[in-house]
């Protein structure tokens, strides 16, 4: 027990770090699936943070934080697939607006928010589990939000493995021309999918505000939208992996927080890029054999349909 006392608290922030990127990166996993490139998640996130925490701020309510802040990102995501689907927009560049936009909008929103604490999520306490040695502590005593992740990605799973919906969905990744000339609505799909995306994205960043802060702070992602969309490729494009690979990129940022506190001769800034110089390395690695990418990434991803074309 005293041998696995330093590395649990490790262990339990590695979990709540890696919580957001899961729910983002999954989120993103579907909308490539369907063929759709989406950059525009560190502005869903951050419109999500700010509206989550107005709300649960307002209604005392986390429940009614995340519900807001799905809907937030959910309108964020329309404004893209209106540009993208139904204009034909180029979906990078559009992304890219987005994120911008949703710097923009968050810190204007949240200017008279900033530095209000609020009462987070807490850790639920599971009957006789959250007591039992280590192991309650290490798997019983976390937020809901983080057992739901969970659950979405297996649902997720399912869904693009298993269901007949998904299968459509894939198939519409895969080539759009040929799903539409066997009666896939194509661009109803895709809609979907990408609203889904912004749900996760908005709940991704209230949980940033509600549960890890809670508070709401202005930028507060940090990047986090970016290392969400490099999961996807890092997963190639499969939910399991990309969340291995959350909990890997949460332990990487964890270890330097951790790092600081035990004084080693460091520079801080060094060390708060390591999260990011973990991305840029396991992308070069990941690129090094083209195949490794093909091999799942979905055919159509980030080409236009237009159903009259």
């Amino acid at each position: 027990m005293n041998a696995a006392s330093p590395i649990l608290p490790i262990i339990t922030s590695t979990v709540i770090a890696a919580t957001p990127l899961i729910y983002a990166a999954i989120g993103e996993t579907v909308v490539e699936k369907a063929g759709v490139l989406n950059l525009g998640i560190e502005g869903m996130m951050l419109v999500g943070a700010v509206a989550g925490f107005a709300a649960a701020l307002t209604t005392g309510s986390a429940t009614a934080g995340f519900v807001a802040a799905a809907a937030a990102g959910v309108a964020m995501s329309l404004i893209f697939a209106f540009l993208t689907l139904t204009m034909q927009a180029n979906q990078v560049a559009t992304g890219l607006a987005l994120t911008l936009f949703g710097i923009g909008l968050s810190a204007f929103l949240g200017h008279d928010l900033a530095g209000t604490p609020i009462q987070g999520l807490k850790g639920i306490d599971i009957p006789v589990l959250s007591q039992l040695p280590v192991l309650g502590q290490l798997l019983f005593h976390y937020d809901v939000m983080v057992y739901l992740s969970l659950v979405l990605c297996a649902s997720v799973y399912w869904f693009l493995t298993k269901s007949h919906a998904g299968l459509k969905m894939r198939a519409v990744g895969e080539s759009p021309t040929v799903a539409h000339a066997i009666g896939h609505p194509v661009i109803f799909i895709r809609y979907l999918a990408v609203m889904f995306g912004g749900a996760t994205a908005g709940m991704a960043g209230a949980y940033l505000s509600i549960v890890q802060t809670p508070m709401w702070v202005e930028g507060m992602t940090a990047g986090k939208g970016w290392i969400a969309l490099a999961l996807v490729v890092f997963g190639t494009w499969k939910p399991l992996r990309v969340v291995c690979g959350a909990y890997l990129f949460g332990g990487v940022t964890v270890l330097q927080l951790y790092a600081q506190g035990f004084g080693l001769g460091i520079p801080s800034e060094l060390l708060s890029m390591l999260p990011y110089i973990a991305t840029i390395v396991v992308l070069v690695i990941i690129c090094r054999d083209p195949k490794t990418i093909l091999l799942n990434q979905p055919v159509s991803l980030g080409r236009s349909f237009h159903p009259d074309a």
